[in-house]
C-alpha cells in the first residue's frame, strides 16, 4: 500500500490543486490548510509523508516539523516556501524535514525529494558565483529573524534598523541569487 501524504498549506486553492494532482498519480493524499487542522490530521492518520508550508497564516510552519515527527517518527517531510532562504532551509533540515523546495516547483520535483530523501542533494553544493548584494542582505535577515523566533521588532533592534523598514524588506521577494 501507498504511503498517504499530508498536505499543510493554508492556501486551499494550492492546497488543493496538490491533493488532486498527486489522486491524479493514484497517490492517497488530503489536505489541511491550518496548523491544528494539520496536526489533528496527522494524529489521526499518522501519514507517511508530509509536504508543509514554510508560512502558515504568518506563523511559521518549522514549529510544526517536531510535533508531526512526534507523531510518526517515520515520516518524512518537504518544506515548500515562496520565501526562500538559507537559514530557513537549514532551520527545516535540522528539525528533521527531508527537503526544502522554493515556490513555485512542480509536482515531479516534490515527488522526487520524498524519493531521494536518502541521498544527498547537489542542489546544496557551493554555487559558482558568489550571492549578490541584496540576496546576502535577505539571508541575514532571514537568518537574525529566525534566532529572534519571528519577533519583528526584536530583530529591527538586532539589525539596528527601524521596524518600518524591516517590516517593507520583509514584504518584498528574496533578491535572486
Amino acid at each position: 500500500m501507498t504511503e498517504s501524504t499530508l498536505i499543510i498549506d493554508d492556501d486551499p486553492i494550492f492546497n488543493g490543486v496538490l491533493v488532486r494532482a498527486l489522486a491524479r498519480r493514484n497517490l492517497p493524499a488530503e489536505g489541511a490548510t491550518s496548523a491544528d487542522e494539520g496536526l489533528a490530521k496527522a494524529a489521526a492518520g499518522r501519514p507517511g509523508q508530509v509536504i508543509l508550508d514554510l508560512n502558515l497564516a504568518g506563523s511559521s510552519g518549522l514549529a510544526l516539523i517536531p510535533q508531526l515527527l512526534t507523531l510518526n517518527p517515520a515520516c518524512r517531510i518537504v518544506v515548500l516556501t515562496g520565501y526562500a532562504s538559507i537559514a530557513t532551509a537549514v532551520e527545516a533540515i535540522k528539525l528533521g524535514a527531508v527537503q526544502y523546495l522554493a515556490k513555485p516547483c512542480e509536482v515531479e520535483a516534490i515527488l522526487a525529494a520524498f524519493a531521494d530523501a536518502d541521498l544527498p542533494d547537489p542542489e546544496f553544493a557551493a554555487p559558482d558565483e558568489p550571492l549578490s548584494v541584496d540576496r546576502l542582505e535577505w539571508e541575514h535577515i532571514q537568518r537574525v529573524l529566525l534566532e529572534n523566533e519571528g519577533n519583528i521588532s526584536a530583530t529591527a533592534r538586532a539589525l539596528k534598523m527601524h521596524r518600518r523598514t524591516l517590516q517593507r524588506k520583509l514584504a518584498k521577494r528574496p533578491a535572486k541569487s
